[in-house]
């Protein structure tokens, strides 16, 4: 048996294929079904996410909380020319985010962290509902589900957080202009941690995904109006889920 063979073969054997959008092309690795389903899905998933980044303007900064496998980080860049800071403290979705900012060789203007953002500065544990690759609903700093309800964790992941404020304040990003918060639970403690850079006036519009379901999150949406942002009802209408684990769902677009 050729085990350099073997082993070469298997290193050559990721399926890539290509994101189109208009004149927009972008290449993205397919390790598995969830992470073809992401990218196949990605004008029906989340239209209002995708009508929110086109709408971005060259060299404005987006902050992408919760980036998964980079769908959203890439096509801030390769379609409206932002630059990037995405933020996945998943060890198997930051690995292929990577990949993918380099099958694009976006290193330039896409950076990449492997941590989670919250309220603070800590050392904890991500708790994971599954090792799926592109997969999702994992909670940083509680064994809990995406609707903050106890569970078993199938995997618990040692993770650093910080929190938005502390990044900004020691330089290591500049205030975005557009900040997206998609982390399946914890979004209140992203937003707790985030006050300060909210209140610049650089920050254009923020992105979060509410549930109804979680009180935490039902006030969010005061937070952000004392912050001095709006939303349109409307838009968050179009957004809400209507089936599935996360029904009822919906993308608030926070506006200043």
């Amino acid at each position: 048996m050729d085990h350099d063979a073997i082993l070469d073969k298997y290193a050559s054997s990721l399926p890539t294929g290509v994101l189109k959008y208009g004149t927009t092309r972008i290449r993205f690795a397919f390790p598995n079904r969830a992470a073809y389903w992401r990218v196949s899905s990605f004008e029906t998933k989340e239209p209002e996410t995708v009508k929110w980044i086109s709408e971005f303007q060259r060299d404005e900064v987006f902050v992408d909380i919760g980036a998964n496998m980079g769908l959203y980080s890439l096509f801030a860049h390769v379609f409206s020319g932002a630059r990037v800071f995405a933020f996945e403290p998943e060890s198997q979705n930051y690995a292929l985010l990577n990949t993918n900012i380099r099958l694009n060789e976006l290193s330039r203007s896409v950076v990449a962290w492997c941590c989670a953002l919250t309220d603070s500065q800590r050392v904890d544990r991500l708790y994971m509902t599954n090792l799926d690759t592109a997969g999702s609903g994992h909670e940083f700093g509680a064994e809990v589900d995406t609707n903050l309800k106890p569970i078993n964790a199938a995997f618990a992941q040692g993770s650093l957080g910080y929190s938005l404020d502390d990044l900004v304040s020691i330089n290591a990003l500049p205030v975005p202009n557009h900040i997206k918060i998609d982390v399946d639970g914890i979004e209140h403690l992203v937003v707790r941690g985030a006050r300060d850079t909210f209140s610049q006036s650089e920050v254009k519009s923020v992105l979060i995904e509410i549930s109804p379901h979680i009180d935490e999150h039902s006030m969010l949406i005061n937070e952000m109006m004392e912050l001095g942002f709006s939303f349109d009802p409307d838009q968050v209408e179009r957004s809400r889920r209507e089936e599935g684990p996360t029904k009822d769902y919906a993308e608030y677009i926070f506006r200043r």
